[in-house]
């Protein structure tokens, strides 16, 4: 038996259709230019606001721009997702045999609440994310106080997500990770930032994971 994170984002949901109207939202209010799709696919994964911060916004600027886009994102963003094809019947087949939670860039109380409206949370023992506040905004930071809520010290961990900061994230806290292609990242990214393995698809997952 084996405790697996799974990141949300790109990983179990494909969420980009809220993430991307929330951003353009938020640049509109900051009167900022819109961004183009691949500097929307960028943001999905990272901490927000190191991702308004890379565009070019101050400190200050990149906290405005995270709290209009979270009002967008409240209103109308949060459940626009779609889960992966096969990801459901992937989950529950490894439901079976490990321990399954969540480690997320997203603020905690927004992916209890996605996983919750898709009746996804049965198939996770607990489900951990970023706050509010930003004092726990790197996915390091995010798997660490996962590991410590889980206490799970003698068994195989191993962290699963679609983006580079979800591979350095394990490293960090000394864990094997496994990447995933049908998210938002390429194979390169994942294998540069250390990724263990990669799958094509979620049923991939049960061959590499069992």
């Amino acid at each position: 038996m084996a405790t697996i994170l799974f990141d949300l984002d790109g990983t179990i949901i494909d969420s980009s259709k809220g993430i991307f109207s929330s951003i353009q939202y938020a640049l509109k209010k900051m009167d900022h230019e819109l961004l183009d799709a691949d500097q929307l696919r960028a943001f999905v994964g990272p901490p927000l606001i190191d991702s308004f911060r890379n565009i070019g916004f101050s400190p200050a600027d990149a906290v405005e721009a995270v709290a209009f886009y979270r009002e967008n994102y409240r209103q109308s963003g949060m459940f626009q997702v779609t889960p992966y094809e096969g990801i459901a019947s992937t989950l529950a087949t490894l439901y079976e045999k490990h321990n399954l939670y969540i480690a997320t860039s997203k603020p905690e109380v927004f992916a209890k609440e996605i996983l919750a409206h898709l009746d996804y949370s049965r198939y996770f023992q607990g489900i951990y994310g970023a706050d509010l506040e930003n004092k726990r905004g790197s996915k390091g930071a995010v798997i660490a106080y996962a590991l410590a809520e889980i206490n799970a010290v003698e068994q195989e961990i191993i962290m699963v997500g679609d983006r580079s900061h979800d591979m350095q994230g394990a490293k960090e806290n000394h864990l094997a990770a496994i990447g995933v292609l049908y998210g938002f990242g390429d194979r390169k990214e994942l294998m540069d930032a250390g990724a263990s393995g990669i799958v094509q698809r979620p049923e991939d997952l049960l061959q590499m994971l069992n």
